[in-house]
């Protein structure tokens, strides 16, 4: 079965760091592009970061951009987020996602396959 589980989140204060991991089974990442979404309670999904395929282009929302690390290991199958230096507006669902786009040096906000649970980020105030 293709599935994605996401672990790692949790409550943290204001400036602190979370590392999220994103698990696959049923497919090998190393073919798909791969990103990480959230959604806030009363907002639409947003895209997060995307890691391509190939090369390990990284792409970030400008929200987060410099504050969040993606990277993958496609020997364990798995899919990270660094979070650094939270902030309340953090709080959300995080979800990864994948898409097949083997041989592929970027990646997209849309489109993907597969979704995982996702997992809850809590940023206190």
């Amino acid at each position: 079965q293709v599935q994605l589980v996401e672990s790692g989140g949790g409550l943290v204060q204001p400036g602190g760091s979370l590392r999220l991991s994103c698990a696959a089974s049923g497919f090998t990442l190393d073919d798909y592009a791969i990103g990480w979404f959230r959604q806030a309670p009363g907002k639409e999904r947003e895209g997060v970061s995307c890691i391509s395929s190939r090369g390990g282009s990284t792409y970030y929302a400008v929200s987060v951009k410099g504050r969040f690390t993606i990277s993958r290991d496609n020997a364990k199958n798995t899919l990270y987020l660094q979070m650094n230096s939270l902030k309340p507006e953090d709080t959300a669902v995080y979800y990864c996602a994948a898409l097949r786009a083997p041989y592929t040096y970027s990646c997209p906000f849309y489109g993907y396959h597969y979704w995982g649970q996702g997992t809850q980020v809590t940023v206190s105030s």
